[in-house]
């Protein structure tokens, strides 16, 4: 379709190309919405629209609003009165919708949700100095494109605007999102882009204070922390300096978590750290229980490191030693299914400990010369080794259904361009620390992983709990894991592979380049999710229609837009009904939803414990690193499904495994209306979430992360 029309005046001012195409959608969109098909009507109509723009504009650049007001009159001429209807009710949306942004002081350039503008306002658009924002989001977008894409002058100086606008355009249309650091620092003063980092935490009181120095450091710069506490001698020790006894891992903990609530990370939200213990130390039983009050250690996830031999132990009911790592003696003999019950009862009350499953994480260390991997990032999804950090960025999965099937072309392009970006930070990052810079450089870690992934089944018509979503979990971590590696060899044959690799795994396999030591990771996506419109990660969604709250105070209606969507085509949508699902987040109990929708979409509460764990084990087959995944249990679970879930996590292979009961926090960011839970239940009439939950662990800890 062609126009004498080349230009269009946009709402902030700006001169932009016309695109005839554009206002075919909008009228197919208002159409569709209220009748079946039409798509040559759309076609008709806008062509009626633009001659009326010709006729009339006489050569001027016509506003956006020109266009709206011209889209409106032909549909009421042409007698479609109910999709005219539709249109103006949207325009109204939308203009209350670019209100409330701008009560947040956001001018949104990408159509981004309500949400989501409050989020990049909060946490990611530049401020000055009295707190004004002073960039839109596709500028944020820009100011990371041209600060990654400039790494390539290292190396080819002639492709530096074409990789810029690759990486602007997969961020921008939000198929691609790296980790918050890089959204909040790239192109700043503070310039760190990882997301995660592990310290080591030695016996020596002046290396515990080191370490918790460049923890401070870190969590400024707006990266989470990791930490093995396993070397740490247990409480009651001697301290031969003194003629004392140690206070154990657990005081020391104590302290880092002080430290954490007095520095925020980046300076826009507070620190979040893991705390890992070896299941044979001493003080086991004290860290199990170390957050049984709600108050302790909020700023610190904690799992315990879980052994092959530990987990034989607990099968056959026998004893296992726990052992001193200062003199490496055995200080006594315990009954290893004590030790799991207790892990189980304090994870179904409290949500903590999680589980790594150390073993399984070392037999996939890709440079086990270079050192042990004793801990993890945060969430539990990135093991690392002391001083090694990684960057994280998720590729936003709905977008790439097309006709109810993969895109799997442009799947690859966005994968490749990903590996591209992810690798680009590793040279122009702000290192906080030299040995972190040091221990990066040298292997050169990313990982690349996926969200969205509940909306793509839904688009797919899968019911998440099926064997056919395990297999498509598969396939696709399979393609991401297999095209990863191709670019990251491709990149390592142009400039040079990461400096261990000949002391890596990948040398004793066969390959010959690998930029990367690592590629893939699943990281719990939380606020990038919000800014992308989509699930977290590989979790199910949490609720169909709900409240968000958005300010103190004030909370938002939000419905599925998938459901919404499919609600309208099938003819059983109404206002009533998304009031009654807000009630409880499920469709699965409301007799007016058709039972194919039920199928398709179940939230995280209806699914059973096991699909969830299957489903981490289908994606972990496939990613270098680990794959954060909530095991979401409702309030009557259990502790016998706490048990089943850890067992199977073991049995499936998984590296770690994480479970949240909801109520067993009263400080949670997903409430339920109408729990079971009377504490919860009083809170709202609906379900209500957090501005930054997508999904999966509603713990604060997991959401900052």
């Amino acid at each position: 379709m062609t126009s004498r029309i080349r230009t269009v005046k946009k709402r902030d001012g700006q001169i932009v190309s016309f695109e005839p195409k554009k206002i075919t959608e909008a009228i197919y969109k208002a159409i569709s919405s209220v009748y079946e098909g039409k798509e040559k009507e759309a076609e008709r109509l806008s062509s009626l629209v633009i001659n009326k723009l010709e006729n009339e504009i006489n050569g001027d650049c016509p506003s956006v609003e020109d266009v709206q007001d011209k889209v409106e009159l032909v549909l009421i001429e042409e007698g479609f009165s109910k999709a005219a209807k539709s249109y103006i009710i949207y325009r109204k949306q939308r203009s209350e919708i670019r209100e409330a942004k701008r009560f947040f002081g956001v001018e949104d350039d990408l159509k981004l949700t309500i949400n989501a503008a409050r989020v990049l306002e909060k946490r990611y658009l530049v401020k000055d100095d009295l707190g004004n924002v002073v960039e839109t989001p596709g500028q944020m977008f820009r100011r990371i494109a041209k600060v990654v894409a400039a790494s390539d002058s290292k190396y080819d100086h002639g492709k530096i605007s074409e990789t810029e606008e690759k990486f602007y355009n997969n961020m921008a249309n939000l198929d691609f999102m790296p980790n918050s650091p890089t959204l909040m620092n790239a192109g700043t003063h503070m310039g760190q882009l990882s997301a995660c980092f592990v310290l080591p935490v030695g016996d020596a009181i002046k290396d515990i204070f080191e370490t918790l120095k460049q923890m401070a450091l870190i969590h400024q710069s707006g990266g989470g922390t990791g930490f093995s506490f396993s070397q740490v001698r247990p409480k009651g020790d001697l301290v031969r300096s003194t003629h004392g006894t140690a206070s154990g891992p657990v005081s020391f903990m104590k302290v880092f978590d002080a430290a954490s609530n007095v520095i925020k990370q980046g300076g826009r939200r507070r620190g979040a750290n893991m705390a890992v213990l070896d299941v044979k130390h001493p003080d086991i039983i004290e860290f199990i229980r170390a957050k049984s009050n709600e108050d302790a250690l909020t700023n610190f996830n904690i799992s315990v490191a879980v052994t092959d031999d530990f987990m034989k132990n607990v099968e056959k009911g026998e004893h296992y030693d726990l052992i001193n790592p200062r003199s490496g003696k055995t200080v006594r003999n315990v009954l290893a299914n004590d030790i799991f019950n207790l892990m189980v009862t304090m994870a179904w009350s409290t949500g903590d400990p999680g589980i790594v499953f150390i073993d399984e994480v070392n037999r996939f260390n890709p440079t086990p010369k270079i050192g042990y991997m004793e801990s993890t990032n945060p969430c539990g999804e990135q093991p690392l080794l002391p001083y090694e950090s990684c960057n994280l960025g998720s590729i936003n999965l709905a977008h790439f259904v097309k006709n109810d099937t993969i895109d799997w072309d442009r799947l690859r392009d966005v994968v490749r361009d990903s590996v591209h970006f992810l690798d680009n930070i590793i040279d122009v990052n702000k290192y906080p620390l030299n040995q972190i810079k040091e221990m990066t450089l040298n292997n050169r870690k990313i990982g690349l992983g996926v969200m969205g992934f509940a909306e793509m089944l839904i688009q797919m018509n899968i019911p998440y709990d099926s064997n056919e979503a395990l297999i498509l979990a598969e396939n696709i971590m399979k393609f991401i894991s297999d095209e990863s590696h191709i670019k990251s060899i491709e990149i390592g044959m142009s400039r040079g592979s990461f400096p261990n690799f000949e002391e890596s795994t990948w040398k004793t396999r066969g390959y010959t380049h690998m930029r990367n030591a690592t590629t893939t990771t699943i990281a719990p996506t939380g606020s990038i999710s919000i800014i992308a419109g989509c699930s977290s990660g590989i979790e199910p969604i949490f609720a169909v229609s709900f409240t968000r709250n958005v300010l103190e105070g004030t909370s938002l209606f939000e419905v599925n837009p998938l459901f919404e969507k499919i609600a309208k085509e099938r003819g059983f949508y109404s206002q009533d009904l998304m009031v009654e699902i807000a009630k409880k987040g499920s469709v699965q109990k409301i007799d007016s939803v058709p039972s194919d929708i039920k199928k398709i979409f179940a939230t995280a509460m209806d699914i059973s414990p096991e699909w969830h764990v299957k489903m981490q084990a289908a994606c972990q087959k496939y990613v270098d690193n680990g794959v954060s995944k909530t095991v979401n249990l409702p309030f009557d679970a259990s502790m016998d499904d706490v048990r089943d879930v850890f067992k199977l996590a073991y049995k499936n292979k998984c590296k770690g495994i994480t479970v949240f009961r909801y109520g067993s926090k009263s400080n949670q960011v997903l409430h339920l209306g109408g729990s079971s839970s009377k504490e919860m239940s009083d809170q709202t009439e609906f379900v209500g979430a957090s501005d930054e939950y997508a999904g999966g662990c509603p713990d604060l800890v997991c959401t900052s992360c």
